[in-house]
């Protein structure tokens, strides 16, 4: 059990099948990054709604995600993206637009705001992408392999993502477990609120930290960072890796510089400042 929690090189928990799935994650990351970086000196509204339906596109052609679930995650950054909007148009000065007793929206701030909720968007849909095409596993192996981080935190990472992947089995059955010692209710079933969800929540934390003080013990056992290990089961990192990560910076040099050439970067930084 414990050398199964903590085998680097098991196989990916999830099927590679869509076209994203199969590229490097060391090399998604990195390009998740870039993208991230590039776009905190951006500050008009274009350039990230270009980038936004290109990422949008992009991703739903290459990592087949269901339309629900794609729909699904956008909410906490569609959420985010209107509070940004909303704070930014009622509470930068400007030229006011619209007025009712001390509620103003002036045109800096709505274009500011606007701005930053695409960015948000951007990064957003780029983030659904990487994790729903990504393997936990697989990115912990490429990491260790070609960004070179260390095994001691490869594996300890690692060794706590297993431990979160079991959680919601352990959950349901301490869920059963009391479902089976508690009184059944006049109608015949279990009983069911606070009382009986704060005894599984104290009981799955006991458990977890009990698992955790294991899983330390035996990585700490197997002297694991302190010699060079091999991998068994590699992530590749290939020329269509190179090809996607160039593509990426490709089409990002673009945006950002037609923006620039036409004078949107400028006009709105100014404006910004």
């Amino acid at each position: 059990m414990t050398a199964q929690l903590i085998d680097i090189d098991a196989p990916p928990t999830r099927r590679p099948v869509s076209a994203l799935a199969r590229r490097n994650p060391t090399v998604k990351l990195a390009l998740l990054f870039v993208v991230s970086l590039v776009l905190m000196f951006v500050f008009d509204p274009i350039t990230p709604l270009v980038l936004y339906l290109l990422a949008l596109g992009a991703v739903a052609v290459t990592a087949r995600i269901p339309v629900k679930v794609f729909v699904l995650a956008h909410i906490p950054f569609l959420a985010f993206a209107l509070g940004l909007l909303i704070v930014n148009a009622l509470s930068r000065p400007g030229d006011v637009l619209w007025q009712s007793g001390v509620l103003r929206i002036t045109t800096e701030g709505l274009l500011v705001g606007a701005a930053l909720a695409l960015r948000t968007l951007v990064i957003g849909v780029l983030s659904i992408g990487f994790v729903l095409s990504t393997d936990g596993v697989a990115l912990m192996t490429s990491l260790h392999k070609h960004a070179r981080l260390g095994s001691r935190l490869t594996y300890a990472v690692l060794a706590g993502y297993r431990m979160l992947e079991e959680l919601p089995r352990e959950w349901q059955t301490i869920r059963q477990a009391h479902a089976v010692r508690a009184p059944l209710r006049p109608h015949g079933k279990p009983p069911r609120g606070h009382r009986q969800y704060g005894r599984a929540a104290f009981a799955l934390l006991v458990l977890s930290i009990r698992k955790g003080e294991r899983m330390a013990q035996s990585l700490e056992s197997r002297g694991l960072g302190l010699t060079p290990r091999s991998t068994w089961r590699r992530i590749p990192l290939t020329r269509t890796d190179w090809a996607m990560a160039a593509a990426v910076l490709t089409t990002l040099t673009v945006v950002v510089g037609l923006s620039s050439f036409l004078g949107f970067l400028e006009g709105f930084h100014a404006l910004n400042t």
